[in-house]
This record gives structure tokens, sequence and C-alpha cells, in this order.
């Protein structure tokens, strides 16, 4: 592994397994809402956003974390391995709820509050994203693709590197 991606629904614990995946692999990482987001909420430019996600991608070893569906092909593409995050929805509504008015190291921002337009998309991930994505895990089946149901595996998995 040189090269990967941590997917899966906001709240499933993405960038705390890739923090945890950089700790044991020592290979460098990323999150994607640090290059999207700026600190005052608001997005950069999409060009700049590709643009940095470009300089990443060009790079010998990575860790990408985030979801960011409008990028996932050309991560996908990039990439050696994939982590899949698979949780249900209320594990993953639990990991929003856990995390608000904490500072992260993923995030330029503390979330105060939730967003009922994000919590609206977290409750439709498994249903309007979700197929999306295995469908591009079926086009790039010759990458190595690990897809974990609940946090308890992922943690084994954690242990075992």
């Amino acid at each position: 592994m040189k090269k990967a991606i941590v997917i899966g629904c906001p709240g499933s614990g993405k960038s705390t397994f890739a923090r945890k995946l950089q700790k044991a692999t020592g290979i460098p990482l990323y999150h994607l809402d640090m290059l999207y987001w700026n600190a005052d909420k608001t997005s950069v430019e999409k060009s700049v956003f590709l643009q940095r996600l470009q300089y990443i991608l060009e790079k010998d070893a990575w860790i990408i974390d985030g979801n960011y569906g409008s990028t996932i092909e050309m991560r996908l593409s990039a990439c050696d391995t994939v982590f899949f995050l698979d949780y249900p929805t209320d594990v993953c509504l639990d990991g929003i709820a856990a995390r608000r008015g904490r500072p992260r190291s993923d995030m330029p921002w503390v979330e105060e509050a939730d967003d009922e337009e994000f919590i609206a998309f977290i409750k439709s991930y498994n249903t309007e994203s979700r197929p999306a994505v295995l469908e591009l895990l079926e086009k790039y089946s010759d990458k190595n693709i690990t897809v974990f149901h609940t946090r308890d595996e992922a943690d084994e998995f954690l242990k075992r590197l």
C-alpha cells in the first residue's frame, strides 16, 4: 500500500481511521475537507480544489480521507488501496453527534451545530450515494479494496498492521 483512499458516509469515522492508518504506516495523510474548505466556512473555487488534489495525487505515497463524489473516480484511478467504511446510518449520525464542538485536524473549523442539509445527506447516503460508490468499486475491482461494516472490523484491521 502506497496510495490509499478512505471513503464512506459522513460521520463514519473516515478521518479517525485515516489518522490511525497514517500512524501505523507513516504514509502522509491528506484530508479533502482541508483542501476544500476555508476557516470561515466558505469553499475554495473548484479549480483550486482540483489543483490541490492533483498535486497530492502526483506524490509517491498518500492516504486521502474524504468522499467528495465529484472526485472519487479521479482518486480511485490513482490509488492502489481503498478502505470503504460502509456503516449503518445510525452509526454515522452518532459519529456526527460525537464530534460536535470538538476541534479536528481534518476540518478548519469546529462544528457547533447540526446542519440540516448535511444531516439529510447522511440519512439518504445509503440510498442515494452508496450505490454509485459500489458501482465505482466494481469498476475498479483491480484495486485492493477493503470494506468494513462495523467499527470493530476497522479496529481489528488496524491492530493487525
